[in-house]
């Protein structure tokens, strides 16, 4: 029997990105015990995984926990790395971008050392480890290289049925059972995409005035969605 073709998922929706609405799960639940220890090796880690494998919800649980500033990898050619270091804690998402060009570059060089002296903490989140990142200043590749990297395994059914139920329930949103086997057999597998599809479907059972249920949900996927 085929596999069915999937839906892929409009990332324009808001996503919840507290701990409360974090799904531990055997992909993730090392890269959450390590967030969570008060000190990590040498101050920094690195975290990595495909788009949607809860990156930047790790990063952003860790970041409002522990007051850091939150910026993206190709912001870093713009900033000043002296003013961030006096946060103590710093999560830089999309980490690889920083790659682009040499100001960004030197401009986390700084940062790192001088969170390093300080004794401060350092997170950067990627799609793929720093020798991928095509990194041309080789003193902070090689100072990259040494912190601990913690891939993200992709979400597996079993961690999406339990999100997905999770969302719902938040929602105090009443489904039938059929209603997440449907949903996984066709959506995206990524956690940004189940909070995308919960939110566009209550969305639509509000706005029709009507129940959640596999036909409205195949209504919505088929209208709204771009088939692969």
């Amino acid at each position: 029997m085929p596999r069915p073709r999937q839906f892929h998922m409009p990332l324009d929706l808001p996503a919840r990105l507290s701990r409360e609405s974090f799904v531990i799960a055997p992909c993730n639940a090392t890269a959450l015990a390590l967030l969570d220890q008060p000190e990590w090796p040498a101050g920094k880690l690195v975290l990595t995984g495909r788009e949607g494998a809860g990156k930047t919800h790790l990063l952003q649980i860790w970041a409002n926990e522990n007051r850091a500033a939150v910026l993206e990898g190709d912001d870093l050619a713009g900033c000043d790395p002296s003013a961030l270091a006096l946060r103590g804690c710093v999560a830089i998402d999309s980490a690889n971008t920083v790659a682009q060009g040499p100001e960004g570059q030197a401009a986390l060089f700084h940062l790192h050392n001088l969170l390093a002296a300080q004794g401060g903490r350092l997170l950067l989140a990627a799609r793929a480890p720093v020798r991928d990142w095509g990194l041309s200043l080789p003193d902070l590749a090689s100072r990259l290289a040494a912190a601990s990297h913690v891939p993200l395994a992709p979400p597996d059914d079993t961690l999406l049925a339990a999100v997905l139920t999770k969302l719902f329930e938040d929602r105090q949103v009443r489904i039938p059972d059929t209603l997440i086997p449907f949903l996984l057999a066709r959506m995206e597998r990524s956690l940004a995409n189940a909070q995308a599809l919960v939110a566009l479907l209550d969305a639509e059972a509000l706005s029709r005035k009507k129940p959640i249920s596999r036909a409205l949900a195949a209504d919505v996927m088929q209208t709204s969605f771009d088939l692969e």
